[in-house]
């Protein structure tokens, strides 16, 4: 992940200089959530090789599992044909949602519950679902 391209795609960030991110299990293709990133977000997870992103309510960015320990390592990142949209290729350990679900599309549009909780948050996390 650390290797950069000169050839590197030109992003197209929002009017708040934030892109959409998918991230995707690279094992069973899961969708396991949907969050944003600015460029320096970006900039960090490919230099590291971890998912890093940009939290719109906290106004920062986070590194995914830095409290939880669900950390996401990325294997690959895609861009859109607008380049307005990231998907990333993670190896997912544990859950990535919050909630403790493996991925945080866990229910359908009705409220059924879709997958088994993979921890409780309130032993995970100092505030009760950021």
């Amino acid at each position: 992940m650390t290797e950069q391209n000169k050839n590197t795609i030109e992003l197209a960030f929002d009017d708040r200089g934030l892109i959409p991110v998918i991230a995707q299990d690279i094992r069973t293709k899961d969708i396991l959530m949907l969050a944003y990133a600015n460029e320096t977000a970006v900039r960090l997870t490919r230099e590291t090789g971890y998912a890093h992103y940009y939290s719109r309510s906290r106004r920062r960015i986070w590194k995914k599992g830095e409290e939880s320990g669900n950390m996401q390592k990325v294997t690959g990142i895609l861009v859109d044909c607008d380049a307005d949209t990231l998907v990333y290729q993670v190896e997912q350990h544990c859950a990535a949602c919050h909630t403790g679900h493996w991925s945080c599309f866990y229910r359908t549009i009705d409220g059924k519950t879709i997958s088994d909780r993979l921890f409780e948050p309130d032993k995970v996390y100092n505030k009760r679902n950021e």
